[in-house]
Formats: C-alpha cells, structure tokens, sequence
C-alpha cells in the first residue's frame, strides 16, 4: 500500500484561551430581574494567565489557522508530523475545526519547551506504540536533557491487520534564532553545539531501536542545511545510512505566478532518503508554499521498506523543493509517498 507522510512546523499553534482560574460555584444569570451574574478575580492563587517572558500569549490568528489548514489539505497526506502545538485540546480543536475531522488519531506528548511548543503526529492509519525521549541526555553534559522539545516517536499500523507499516520519529531541532540581547556569534556557537549533540543523540536512539531492515523515518524541523555539520550524525550516519533525496530536486507544480525553483536550490531543510529504494519517490504537491525569506522548510529523513532483492541502485527522487510560506506567522512544511509493498 502506498502511504503519504508529511511535516510541518504550524508555528505557534496555540490555543485562544489564556486565562484559567478556579471557581467555586456556576451563579445563573436572572433575565427576568435584569441580573447578569459576574466572576472577579483578584486573588492571584485563583487565576492563571498564560504568558512567556512576561508577555501574554495569544491564540493563533484564525485566519493564518485557515491558511495552513488548506495546505494541509492540498497535500493530502495520510500521516503528518507538526510542530509547535500547544496541547492536545488545541490539537483536537484545529483538526476537527480547520481539517474537518479528516485525521482521525491524534497524539501530542508534552515536552521540554518553556513556550508550549510541542510536537504532534495527526494520522488517518491507526497509531501503535508512543514513546518520548524528552528525558534522553548527551555524554557531554548529563545533567540537562539534551532536546529542546522532543524526540517522538510513533508506529503507524495497517488498518486492517494492526501490524507495524513504520515507526516516525518526529524532530523539533534547536533554532537559529539568537535573542538580540546576546553576542550574536556565541550564541550561534552555543545553537550549533546544542543541535549538533541533539542530532547526535538522535541517532544513537534510532539506531537502538531499529534494525537494518526497519521502516522508519526521521522527519521534522531540524533547523539546519544538510551539508551542516551538525547534523553529520543523522546525514552522514554509517549506521543509518541515509542519503540526501533532493541533492538534484525537480519542482513539479510551480505556484500560479512563480518560477518553478532552480535545481539544485539549497534549503535548511530537504527530504533524505535511506539505503536502496523500494521504488520512485513521487512528488507531493511541491508548490504547497510558496518562498519567503528567512524561515527554513522542513526535513524529512527516512529509510524505505525492506531492500529488494536486486542489484544496488541509485536513488531518483523527483520531490520538489517545499518552500516556506508566504505571509507572517504561517508555518513551514512539506510530504512525499513512501510505497509499501
């Protein structure tokens, strides 16, 4: 069975409401004396706003929510990777609300982000097994979990039998974003390294939990090109043995209006490919977002299904490049079609 999987970075997906307190008791408003009934608060150990550095937080604009909504729709996928949601309410209401209850399982584990971001699998097939490495730490520094959100990882199963199709371990790697506030070239340094040990860590925990011939994929928003070195250790893993599927990437649907992107253009984040293919890779609606300068598109890695028994081959992708969004505060994201045989 051929089965579509995707990623996107839904940028701040979060919920509307941001106030919480403790009530006592409902009081009922009387509309034949006029009274309308009202709540106050002013004792600060019975109310909760949500806020990060002292700034309120506020709920996802709707009609960026619609936007991505309808490219999430235009690629069609059967599984997709997002980032950046706040919780599983949030999750639950913008699937049912924006993608009209078409992704029936839904997971979203709680993370490592002071911000709320976490991430999230939305599937059409059921989901199995549901693990979070959020607690994993790097040699060099034990102390302190090493993933600034998470690693999840999920198994897709076939609808009808239950079995395992493949697991997804879904990725929300350390930005490149340095506050204004501090050295711009230490702060990158510090990024660079914080990435470079999560990558590193990533790749330790899939190669413990897979096998050589295990359907897989790595996906997500790694933040960085994929000649990066801190990346080497998922991109240039012998043990994985994953290669890059968009080193020659052909755009098969340009966007009304626009050009269709150069071969050979270099993103942050291009799909890779592992070991030999168990078919061509086809594109997905590349035209799905459309370039706006500064933010990367999303990664996906993945290694296919069991080898076939043939000579070795070359991989021929013909994904497009996924470019980001256009317009402030959207999201970043992309999908190809794995066959399963």
């Amino acid at each position: 069975m051929d089965v579509s999987v995707g990623t996107f970075n839904l940028n701040n997906l979060f919920s509307r409401f941001n106030f919480e307190a403790q009530v006592d008791a409902i009081v009922e408003d009387d509309p034949e004396s006029g009274l309308t009934a009202t709540y106050t608060f002013n004792d600060p150990e019975q109310f909760r706003l949500r806020t990060y550095q002292g700034r309120l937080v506020h709920g996802k604009n709707p009609a960026d929510q619609d936007t991505i909504a309808t490219r999430i729709a235009t690629m069609g996928l059967d599984v997709l990777c997002a980032q950046e949601v706040e919780d599983i309410d949030t999750l639950r209401f913008f699937a049912a609300q924006h993608l009209g209850g078409s992704y029936r399982y839904l997971v979203l584990v709680e993370g490592n982000d002071p911000r709320l971001i976490d991430l999230a699998v939305l599937s059409r097939l059921p989901l199995g097994a549901v693990v979070s490495h959020q607690h994993a730490v790097h040699p060099e520094d034990p102390s302190e979990p090493v993933f600034s959100r998470d690693l999840l990882e999920v198994d897709i199963l076939h609808p009808a039998s239950g079995n395992r199709l493949f697991t997804l371990f879904n990725n929300h790697l350390k930005s490149q974003f340095v506050p204004f506030d501090q050295d711009p070239v230490a702060g990158k340094e510090a990024n660079d390294l914080r990435r470079r040990r999560q990558a590193e860590t990533v790749e330790r925990i899939v190669a413990a939990r897979t096998r050589p011939d295990s359907r897989y994929l790595i996906l997500g928003d790694l933040n960085d090109p994929p000649d990066s070195p801190a990346l080497a250790a998922i991109t240039s893993s012998a043990q994985l043995g994953l290669v890059d599927a968009l080193r020659q990437p052909t755009e098969t649907r340009p966007a009304q209006g626009r050009r269709p992107a150069p071969a050979g253009l270099r993103g942050l984040d291009p799909p890779v490919q592992g070991g030999r293919p168990a078919g061509p890779l086809r594109a997905v609606r590349p035209d799905l977002a459309q370039p706006r300068p500064g933010l990367p598109p999303d990664r996906r890695l993945h290694r296919p299904p069991h080898p076939p028994r043939r000579r070795r081959q070359r991989p021929r992708p013909v994904l497009g490049h996924p470019q980001p969004l256009a317009g402030a505060g959207l999201g970043v994201g992309g999908g190809h079609r794995l066959g399963l045989g």
